[in-house]
């Protein structure tokens, strides 16, 4: 689907290119970016592909979803899953990375060592930038392994989309920083000098970060420091990497959002981003958009009409159901939606019905009156919502009209097993109702 000024997203073109790799589902908070990475997951897989998924989605929707009880550090095969594909997923466990890393980087005394230092601990459990820090480390492990043909990935619920790309740089540009190399160099001296060196040249320092973190914590800190000597560099270079990785050709950005001005303005942002970054953007996934199946009666004529026949002034216009009997006098011709609902709509109002004689009753009772009444502003309501999304949209095509775009429609209902997510998938790749 092309809307007005945009071309249109081809999802299936990029799922099925063996050079596509990595696919990166992104955007603000709550616009459905789980629900997008895992329904891309199942079509690419039964489309013949061998994908993982990597959700960092906390509500656990995607386990759900995919029929499995719990979703952990650990790929697991989804059953289900039809055609020549495979399809596994998995949730990030961001302790259980860290750890890894830890494990893999050091000596076993060493890494008992970390693992039992108190700020490693709170460290690996809830430091600001861990976690996208740690779904960019487990990125590169699933990359380097070469078990899949595509792997999708559900970025950080972070606060700011944005948070997904900076922080890995902060986590490893904090590790490898001028702070933490200073409170290292008490430990590279060592000994005697060492000890000299941290009462005579760090006195000051100590005593005020002791006196701001608490001297318990400041040893700590030193500890931690002192075991993690020969890993600081591996931070940086990893992060670098996986920098580097995001930048490949073989990598796929898609922004999700909501047709809801804060989404796009957010999603407008993260594409400004990425182009400054010189990161590969497939496109824009505008998920949740609402329609109608009589978008040719207007927000205003449906007032209109429920005004009227609110305040009874609808009349009978002509006898052109007179004698007809049957579902034929309870509908309205085809060019009765042409016509003003206020003036024409009561010729054949729902409750119409064959009087004694032929003749056709025109008005409706009362309830009937309050009851249409009623549905005309609920249409008039979901119209004014498509012509705000439809503005919305336009806002953004104009700003970045070289942004290829699909659109997905709201389902009635959450989405929550293969079947939801074929539906989803459907919709992607036609841009609309499947």
């Amino acid at each position: 689907m092309t809307l007005d000024g945009a071309p249109g997203l081809e999802v299936d073109p990029l799922l099925d290119d063996p050079a596509t790799r990595i696919v990166v589902c992104c955007g603000a908070g709550g616009v459905g970016k789980t629900t997008t990475a895992a329904a891309l997951g199942v079509r690419a897989a039964e489309r013949g592909r061998k994908v993982v998924v990597l959700t960092i989605d906390p509500a656990r929707r995607l386990a759900q979803s995919m029929g499995i009880d719990q979703l952990d550090n650990t790929p697991r095969r989804v059953d289900g899953i039809e055609g020549g594909g495979e399809l596994h997923a998995m949730m990030l466990d961001m302790k259980r990375t860290f750890d890894e890393i830890v494990e893999a980087h050091a000596d076993p005394s060493r890494a008992s060592a970390i693992l039992g230092n108190p700020f490693y601990q709170s460290l690996s459990a809830g430091f600001a930038g861990t976690q996208e820090y740690m779904a960019m480390e487990k990125l590169g492990q699933l990359r380097a392994r070469d078990e899949w043909d595509l792997i999708v990935v559900d970025t950080p619920p972070s606060r700011s989309a944005l948070d997904f790309l900076d922080a890995p740089k902060r986590l490893g540009s904090f590790l490898d920083g001028k702070f933490i190399k200073l409170l290292m160099a008490p430990a590279k001296v060592g000994g005697r000098a060492g000890m000299k060196f941290l009462n005579v040249g760090m006195s000051m320092m100590t005593g005020t970060l002791g006196k701001l973190l608490g001297g318990q914590l400041l040893r700590d800190v030193q500890t931690f420091v002192a075991a993690m000597d020969t890993m600081f560099g591996g931070f940086r270079t990893r992060a670098d990497a996986t920098y580097r990785l995001l930048q490949a050709p073989g990598t796929a950005f898609l922004v999700v959002a909501a047709p809801e001005r804060d989404a796009l303005r957010e999603a407008a942002y993260f594409v400004e981003r990425l182009a400054a970054e010189r990161m590969p953007l497939a496109g824009l996934v505008l998920n949740r958009v609402h329609g109608s199946g009589a978008d040719r009666l207007s927000a205003e004529r449906a007032l209109a009409a429920a005004e009227n026949l609110e305040e009874g002034r609808i009349v009978d216009q002509g006898a052109g159901k007179t004698g007809v009997r049957g579902p034929e006098a309870l509908s309205p011709e085809p060019e009765a939606s042409e016509t003003t609902p206020a003036r024409s709509g009561t010729a054949a109002a729902p409750d119409a019905a064959t009087a004694p004689g032929g003749a056709v009753a025109t008005a409706p009772s009362p309830a009937v009156a309050d009851l249409t009444a009623g549905l005309l502003r609920l249409h008039a309501e979901r119209m004014q919502v498509l012509a705000r999304e439809q503005r919305t949209r336009d806002r953004f095509t104009a700003l970045h009209p070289e942004v290829a775009v699909t659109e997905v429609a709201a389902l009635p209902g959450d989405v929550h097993d293969l079947t939801g997510l074929r539906a989803i998938g459907d919709r992607l790749a036609t841009g609309g109702a499947a």
